[in-house]
């Protein structure tokens, strides 16, 4: 069982105060968002790098750069860390012992919280969403489910079909009851720590690309690409873009429900911030979910390969993959759309979903073969040892 969350001595929060609760103080512009965050935890590596990502097949004057928030930390967390800056600084402060959050077997933003959940000593109960067949069985040790039963997260499994029929939030506050019921203090965290409070820490990304921006003097960005899979970062780009002095247009890419669910849902997280604004105006939302979330075309995991052979990017097959397949697909095929814009692609990280789609990638994965020693010359004693 967790203890109390796990504090900084003073001359270890002067050593860059990682994993230190501070202050919130929010941009300038942000400053009649209501509610606003009082504290944070710092749980993350930032700022994240941005630099030219040298993509193929590119309209005529056309740059894309990306910014690397799959090199985020917490176990190569991604987007998700921003959020849980927010977030489990906001369980602390209300006493919390334990967190429960939902997601997909192989879910980042599960895999996240587990982590910062233990960085900060809280327990941590995820339910995981799996098929009919395999939810009465072990789910195993691949991808983040590796690093969740590492950490030591509670792992309660649904059905699809049980997911769909009682959703999301009714679930997590029957485990709640049940924890209440045993004395425990817990905290949920919606699906992809997407709420209102969430969406803070993409505002602040928007504030962390601001200040790159202003330290290069030609690095100014027409579009920002994402993809969106639970709709808090989208909302925080959105959002931090149209007010700040970035006024770049965030394209969304969804693998999962549709356009128009996610309008709504953003408008609801916008709203809560009191914003004023319209998601419509501020976000263009396309849909790249293909065959569903977390299911790839062979075309979609070649394409996720040929980019990693291509540039070193490694992107995922859940988020940032389909985004930029959906993107690249789009400058094909409306080229004059995209012609000599400059934008910024947000890498959002999962890299570990790439394990679950192993067989699938291997008749496509870089070739090997047994080195042609030759007519090698034999090994004299007293050299070459090995170790």
């Amino acid at each position: 069982m967790a203890g109390a969350p796990a504090t900084l001595s003073a001359p270890a929060a002067q050593i860059g105060g990682f994993l230190s609760k501070k202050p919130y103080a929010p941009p300038s512009w942000a400053t009649h968002l209501s509610p606003m965050p009082s504290h944070t935890f710092s749980l993350g590596h930032f700022p994240t790098p941005i630099h030219k990502w040298n993509l193929p097949n590119l309209p005529e004057g056309t740059e894309v750069w990306i910014k690397r928030d799959d090199l985020s930390g917490m176990q190569l967390s991604g987007n998700k860390v921003r959020k849980l800056e927010f977030l489990m600084a906001d369980a602390v402060a209300q006493g919390a012992d334990c967190v429960i959050t939902v997601g997909g077997i192989q879910s980042n933003h599960c895999r996240a919280t587990a982590v910062a959940a233990r960085y900060l000593n809280l327990d941590c109960y995820l339910i995981l969403r799996t098929s009919k067949l395999l939810v009465d069985k072990d789910p195993g040790l691949v991808g983040n489910l590796l690093v969740e039963r590492l950490v030591g997260a509670h792992i309660d499994l649904v059905s699809k079909e049980e997911y769909g029929k009682i959703g999301s939030v009714a679930l997590a506050d029957l485990l709640k009851k049940r924890l209440l019921e045993e004395g425990r203090k817990p905290y949920v965290i919606p699906v992809g720590g997407s709420n209102s409070l969430g969406t803070w820490g993409y505002i602040e990304a928007i504030r962390e690309i601001e200040q790159q921006i202003q330290q290069s003097a030609d690095a100014q960005f027409d579009d920002i690409v994402v993809a969106c899979g639970s709709g808090g970062t989208i909302a925080g780009l959105a959002l931090g873009s149209r007010l700040s002095s970035l006024k770049a247009k965030v394209h969304a890419f969804s693998v999962c429900d549709d356009p128009e669910y996610f309008y709504d849902y953003a408008q609801g997280l916008i709203d809560g911030l009191q914003s004023g604004l319209d998601s419509r105006d501020i976000v263009s939302i396309e849909n790249t979910k293909g065959l569903g979330y977390a299911m790839n075309t062979a075309e979609e995991l070649k394409f996720v390969k040929d980019i990693a052979a291509t540039t070193g990017i490694v992107l995922d097959p859940v988020y940032s993959g389909k985004a930029a397949y959906g993107l690249l697909k789009d400058m094909a095929g409306n080229p004059a759309k995209w012609k000599g814009r400059k934008i910024l692609f947000v890498h959002t990280g999962g890299l570990l979903g790439l394990y679950d789609k192993a067989d699938q990638l291997s008749s496509s994965a870089g070739s090997w073969r047994r080195m042609d020693l030759g007519d090698s010359i034999p090994r004299k004693d007293g050299t070459g040892k090995m170790f």
